[in-house]
C-alpha cells in the first residue's frame, strides 16, 4: 500500500446519504462489494444500521470512504461499529490517517465501545492508527485467495491445478447447463439446494427472507450462477460484485450436483463471467484448513493472500476490555442455542 503521510486531523469526514453518489465513490475508489450501498441495506434488515462517510483532504478531494455498520449492544456497551473490507482509499492515500479520521468521527457521532476495521491491507502493512490494536475476534477471515482477473482466460486456465482443469472439462461434458440465474423462481430453487446443503453439512443458515433481501438489495451487483438439470438447479454459487472485486457469498450442491462434480464448471463460469463484467479481482472469501478451502486453492497457483486482520479502535478502554472478555463466551452460548434449535451437535 503506497501512501503519502497525512495528519488525520487535517481530514474532514462528511456523511453521504444518496445511493448513486455513494456507489460512485465505491466505483471510483475500487471498493469491495461489502462497501456497496446495497450490502448496507441488506444488513439494515437485521441488527445493523449502515452509515456512509466520505473523507476529504486538501482541495476538497476525496481521499477515502467507509460504509460503517453499527450494531446495537446491551447496556452498558451501547453499540459497536464495523467497517467490512474498508476503509476504501484513493490512490496514494494514507490508509492509517483515513481510518483514524473515521474513528475520531465515529467516537463523536456514534460512540459505543469501539470501531472495527477489516481493510484489504496485506499482512505486515504498518498500522499507525492512534489507540488501535489487532483484535483476536475476526468477522471476515483474513486469509483468502485473490485471483487476478486482468489475466487472459488462457492464463487463468493455466493456473488451475491439473486435477481442477480435468474437473472443469469433465463436468462441462455432462448434460448440465451452466448459466446465470435471472428469475426469482430460479433463485428460490437455488435456496432449496442451499437448505439441502446445510442439512447435509450441518451448518446454520439465515432465514430464507435474508437471502431474498440480498437478491433484491444488491440488484445488479448480485451475481448468482447455477448448474441446471432441466429446470432444476443442482449446484449454485452466489457472488457480490463491484467494479473492482467479485466476492463469493454462498454456494451449495445437492447429491446429484456433487456426483457430476458441477462445482468445477460452476466456479470456472463465475470466475470468467466476473472477468467479463469488468471485475479485476476474484475473492474466494476466506480459507481454512479444510477440503472446501483446498478446492478453492486449486483455482490458482499462488500462495494465500493474507490481510492484517481486524483493527479495533476502542472508544472506552474499560468497556472494550470487558466486551472482548465476554465475546468468546457469548459466541459459545449462541452456538449452543442454535444447535439445540436445529437438533444438530455443536
Amino acid at each position: 500500500m503506497s501512501e503519502t503521510a497525512v495528519n488525520a486531523s487535517a481530514l474532514r469526514v462528511v456523511v453521504v446519504r444518496d445511493r448513486v453518489e455513494w456507489d460512485g465513490h465505491v466505483r471510483d475508489l475500487g471498493g469491495h462489494p461489502l462497501q456497496l450501498w446495497g450490502w448496507g441495506e441488506v444488513k439494515a434488515h437485521g441488527a445493523w444500521r449502515p452509515l456512509r462517510v466520505r473523507v476529504i483532504g486538501a482541495d476538497d478531494a476525496t481521499v477515502g470512504a467507509a460504509q460503517i455498520l453499527v450494531r446495537r449492544l446491551p447496556f452498558p456497551f451501547r453499540s459497536l461499529s464495523y467497517v467490512p473490507r474498508g476503509p476504501m482509499l484513493a490512490e496514494g492515500a494514507d490508509g492509517s490517517a483515513v481510518a483514524e479520521a473515521i474513528a475520531a468521527w465515529a467516537r463523536r457521532a456514534i460512540a459505543g465501545i469501539a470501531i472495527s476495521f477489516e481493510p484489504q491491507w496485506p499482512v505486515g502493512t504498518p498500522v499507525r492508527i492512534k489507540g488501535s490494536r489487532i483484535s483476536e475476534n475476526d468477522i471476515l477471515l483474513p486469509r483468502t485467495l485473490l485471483i487476478d482477473l486482468t489475466q487472459t482466460e488462457d492464463e487463468l486456465l493455466a493456473r488451475l491445478s491439473r486435477t481442477t482443469r480435468q474437473g472443469v472439462r469433465r463436468s462441462s461434458r455432462t448434460d448440465l447447463v451452466y448459466r446465470e440465474v435471472t428469475t426469482d423462481e430460479d433463485m428460490q430453487r437455488c435456496l432449496d439446494v442451499y437448505e439441502e446443503t446445510s442439512r447435509r453439512a450441518g451448518f446454520q443458515l439465515h432465514d430464507r427472507s435474508y437471502y431474498e433481501q440480498v437478491y433484491r438489495d444488491l440488484g445488479p451487483n448480485s451475481a448468482l450462477y447455477a448448474a441446471f438439470d432441466g429446470d432444476d438447479p443442482v449446484a449454485f454459487l452466489w457472488l457480490a460484485v463491484s467494479a473492482a472485486t467479485a466476492f463469493e457469498l454462498y454456494g451449495g450442491s445437492n447429491d446429484h450436483g456433487r456426483k457430476l462434480r458441477a462445482n468445477y464448471s460452476l466456479k470456472w463460469l463465475a470466475i470468467t463471467d466476473s472477468k467479463r463484467r469488468g471485475a479485476r479481482t476474484y475473492d474466494v472469501n476466506g480459507l481454512l484448513n479444510d477440503g472446501i478451502s483446498d478446492f478453492k486453492r486449486s483455482f490458482s497457483d499462488h500462495d494465500d493472500d493474507v490481510f492484517v486482520g481486524t483493527i479495533d479502535v476502542p472508544f472506552s478502554p474499560v468497556l472494550y476490555s470487558l466486551w472482548t472478555r465476554l465475546l468468546p463466551r457469548a459466541k459459545s452460548i449462541l452456538r449452543s442455542i442454535r444447535s439445540r434449535r436445529s437438533g444438530k451437535p455443536e
